[in-house]
């Protein structure tokens, strides 16, 4: 990968200088328990649970994981179900499975506590730069900017950038344009927090930034030329796959039908629902059932929903059907297949809400 130096970049120690001041001096009021004690643990569960996640919705999930898992060691004997029931809700579900295998390599090979060596971290399941730059600032005071979309951001307008912020050479350039004018220990955690808080706070990514509580506007050319909206750049990502999806609430007595998802691809491993490709009418979803074996007592509509992954958009019907008696050959899918689902799991109400993690995707459906 070519990386090409980061047009502007000669602000950059004024910059880095004006922002850490400014974290040291002005209050944290944005109450991030990951901060209150930042170990190895602590940074490294923190950020994975902020990709592609707000921090507000973070900070109950981190504290509840926390207190079930407070070792990497008891992270790594976790078991795959409880894992997932404890990351419901934030989605993304490889996070987690990539969090237990790094775990066993830690305790395998590295004495049960996170490497210190930025090398070393990158080595590890689902930890790239950004997240190897975090701990490696955060928990151990290294000088690495661990550059995500705010710091991209901020940059960007300060120097008035029209670099594509899509591309991960400029993500790497910037890292290496800032780099030289990074401190080591707790400063180093201290600036990171800054870029991130400046970016997350007042430097904001829609509509316009509150440049008038700004620190670093005195800087910034594009708020000098009043284009601050006009960066970062960014190429139009890929229009998303649309599919149409009905899924089934099959009910029997006080149980309800459930069923794990293929070991690979979206949603792996994973509990849902019995779901069929497609759109399918009342009178489709009794003709499928009752050639599955199944007898149909009623159907009765569910309100529609979507749900939108990062490539593929799910239009969702849901039907609500009782049966006679409970089914549990694989629904809809051949037994030889090794891609199919699980047999279906006959599940009590409560056991659902207590032990299954049905990923947000069902989880409209879920029986209140």
């Amino acid at each position: 990968m070519k990386i090409l130096p980061w047009a502007g970049n000669s602000i950059f120690p004024v910059l880095c200088n004006t922002l850490l001041t400014w974290r040291k001096s002005a209050p944290d009021t944005r109450d991030l328990p990951w901060r209150d004690e930042p170990t190895p643990y602590h940074v490294w569960i923190s950020e994975i649970m902020l990709q592609q996640t707000r921090a507000a919705v973070v900070r109950a999930y981190y504290l509840r994981f926390l207190d079930a898992l407070p070792t990497i060691a008891d992270l790594a004997t976790c078991d795959d179900d409880a894992l997932m029931k404890l990351w419901q809700g934030l989605g993304y579900y490889s996070r987690a499975r990539n969090l237990k295998r790094a775990a066993k390599a830690i305790v395998r090979e590295h004495s049960g506590q996170l490497p210190s060596d930025f090398d070393a971290l990158l080595a590890l399941p689902g930890i790239g730069r950004y997240t190897a730059s975090a701990i490696a600032s955060f928990a151990y005071g290294q000088p690495r900017p661990a550059v995500d979309g705010n710091f991209l951001r901020v940059a960007a307008r300060v120097t008035a950038n029209g670099i594509d912020i899509a591309k991960d050479a400029s993500k790497r350039a910037l890292e290496a344009a800032l780099a030289p004018s990074y401190p080591t220990g707790r400063d180093a955690g201290y600036l990171n927090e800054a870029f991130m808080d400046l970016g997350a706070t007042i430097c904001l990514p829609n509509g316009a930034p509150l440049c008038h509580t700004c620190p670093a506007a005195r800087l910034c050319l594009a708020h000098d030329r009043g284009t601050e909206q006009d960066y970062p750049v960014k190429a139009a990502l890929k229009a998303r796959r649309k599919e149409s999806r009905t899924v089934l609430i099959l009910s029997c007595g006080d149980r309800i039908a459930i069923r794990k998802r293929p070991a690979k691809g979206l949603l792996a491993g994973l509990w849902e629902y019995p779901n069929i490709d497609g759109k399918l009418t009342k009178r489709a979803v009794r003709e499928q059932l009752t050639a599955e074996g199944f007898r149909v007592r009623s159907i009765m509509p569910l309100p529609p929903a979507r749900h939108i992954f990062s490539h593929i958009e799910w239009e969702l019907t849901g039907w609500a059907v009782s049966v006679a008696e409970r089914n549990e050959s694989p629904l809809l899918a051949a037994e030889s297949d090794a891609n199919a689902p699980s047999a279906l799991l006959w599940v009590r109400r409560e056991e659902l809400a207590a032990a299954y993690s049905i990923p947000a995707a069902f989880g409209y459906f879920t029986p209140q």
